[in-house]
């Protein structure tokens, strides 16, 4: 395999880039005698090489594209066509982000233009699109004849469960600014939950973009978001109880993964989910999380109900990483893109070779 190479074109959308291969995959690969690089090309606004080397880099390579690439770096992808492949990675649904009025209009411009200029483009390149969620893979089918879906892979595991020993409680809610909507519908139970029980502490990972009403609570914490790096750091550390992953009904939220439920077990934690899809094929109801429907009350009862009844919420913590294991075992991303290669080493075989599928979502809950 040793004339086997890959190069990651990267954008800097690295958490999906890096929980979709190059943590989760690009480690395995090497083991099997690959060649796996990766080009920042931000960095450089002209690639700092002539097309002879660019085509050089490229030559019979697997190239990975996550959500977008300047405009340069796929004039050069359209020209020097020596590569295997290109695989073009999208986690989210720009066009719903784009009509949504309550995500940041920072966070919706940015993806506009992606939209606009880059994803036709990388979608006309693109051997396969791939895709964390079924609902993505749909929405995509229509502008791509192969989206394939690949499920999130965990990257981390706590090693112990023992802070649920702790007499006092975190509950902590994780999710970035495209996720302020979702916190604010639960704002109320989270006032609620604070005002009944002494025991709870709060975490809101918004900084200054936390909501006022949640600010001013004595034992809610609002640390500034970390960059990548420095999360998956502090994840690796931290311990939590209970991860409060409310989604609520929008075209947005409907493409999402179920990559919050590896983060909360990754924390040592379990949830609290909106009661719809991604969460309703995951979670075991009771057993390794809670499905809660789009109530305040209902999600301050869920909280509480947690907070009570402590050794329950441990065997559910427990389940819920055993769950994590199986559904984010990395073997399973390897599998995938480890297909890819097979495919197209021999295009006379190809459609016999895009055949793999993840398990089932339904058959977890089991």
């Amino acid at each position: 395999m040793s004339n086997i190479k890959w190069v990651v074109l990267s954008d800097t959308a690295l958490p999906t880039e890096d929980i979709y291969f190059l943590n989760s995959v690009a480690p395995w690969l090497a083991d099997q005698g690959c060649e796996v690089k990766k080009i920042n090309t931000r960095r450089w606004t002209v690639p700092p090489m002539s097309k002879k080397r660019f085509a050089k880099l490229v030559d019979g390579a697997y190239i990975l594209v996550s959500r977008s690439l300047p405009l340069r770096w796929i004039e050069l992808l359209e020209t020097q066509r020596t590569w295997s492949a290109v695989y073009y990675l999208i986690d989210d649904d720009f066009e719903a982000a784009v009509q949504d009025e309550r995500l940041p209009q920072i966070y919706r411009h940015r993806l506009a233009g992606i939209l606009s200029d880059h994803q036709p483009r990388l979608l006309s390149l693109a051997t396969e699109v791939v895709v964390p969620s079924l609902h993505l893979q749909t929405i995509l089918k229509k502008a791509h004849r192969n989206v394939q879906m690949m499920t999130p892979p965990w990257l981390s595991q706590p090693d112990s469960l023992e802070h649920f020993g702790y007499p006092n409680w975190t509950l902590a809610f994780h999710g970035t600014r495209a996720h302020l909507p979702d916190l604010e519908h639960i704002a109320p139970a989270i006032q609620i939950a604070h005002g009944r029980r002494p025991t709870i502490n709060f975490e809101i990972m918004l900084g200054r973009h936390t909501p006022d009403r949640l600010k001013l609570l004595s034992r809610v914490a609002t640390p500034r978001p970390l960059s990548w790096a420095a999360f998956r750091h502090y994840q690796r550390f931290k311990r939590i109880h209970v991860g409060l992953v409310p989604l609520w009904d929008t075209p947005f939220n409907n493409a999402k993964s179920f990559i919050k439920y590896l983060d909360v077990a990754a924390m040592g934690g379990v949830g609290i989910f909106s009661n719809r899809e991604p969460y309703q094929s995951i979670v075991h109801h009771g057993v390794d999380g809670l499905l809660v429907e789009d109530d305040p009350e209902a999600w301050a009862d869920a909280m509480l109900q947690l907070t009570d009844d402590r050794d329950r919420t441990r065997r559910m913590a427990d389940k819920a990483r055993e769950k994590a294991s199986t559904i984010g075992d990395n073997r399973l991303a390897q599998r995938f893109w480890w297909s890819r290669m097979q495919a197209n080493r021999f295009p006379a075989d190809r459609s016999a070779r895009l055949d793999y599928r993840t398990p089932e979502l339904l058959d977890v809950r089991q």
